[in-house]
């Protein structure tokens, strides 16, 4: 803007002094002051709305930008999941081939488990995973062989306490 400093003004203040007279000065300062803001306003408004569309021009050029990335993302994604699925589908189809070969061979081998074989197999499985989802200590697995009734923690606390028998009467609560 324009360099306005303490003499310039005292010279522009005696002009307008001498020109406009002492009675219209007063009115004269307040217009060009309201006129000064108006047009500090209106400069202001300018600025801003340059600098929003410049600010909207970077957006929009990093929003294209975005999308272009997106775009070649996503072809090469697709192209990598279409190789793979290819390569996928091909080596279905060898496996497939060599089942049918092995398929023809194995028949003849096939050996039909008995009815015996199934239940003692069972009966296996329902023992050991009984054993290896209880909750009682190993010490006492290894002592009594196997587990033979369900006991809360709290009861194995009272039966296995020193000095507390089954028959104890004492109560903490």
């Amino acid at each position: 803007m324009i360099d306005l400093g303490l003499s310039k003004i005292a010279i522009i203040g005696v002009v307008a002094l001498i020109v406009i007279g002492p009675q219209k000065l007063p009115k004269v300062a307040r217009m060009a002051g309201t006129l000064y803001g108006r047009a500090q306003r209106y400069l202001h408004d300018i600025k801003s709305e340059v600098s929003r569309e410049i600010e909207l021009d970077e957006l929009r050029n990093l929003h294209k930008e975005v999308q272009e990335r997106a775009q070649s993302f996503k072809n090469d994604v697709e192209s990598a999941t279409g190789e793979f699925g290819s390569s996928v589908t091909s080596h279905v189809d060898e496996v497939e081939a060599l089942w049918d070969e092995r398929g023809a061979d194995a028949s003849a081998h096939v050996i039909t488990p008995t009815v015996a074989d199934i239940d003692r197999k069972a009966k296996d499985f329902r023992r050991k995973k009984l054993v290896r989802t209880s909750s009682v200590p190993a010490w006492y697995k290894n002592r009594h062989g196997t587990k033979r009734h369900v006991m809360s923690g709290a009861a194995r606390v009272r039966k296995y306490r020193p000095g507390a028998g089954a028959n104890s009467t004492t109560s903490f609560f």
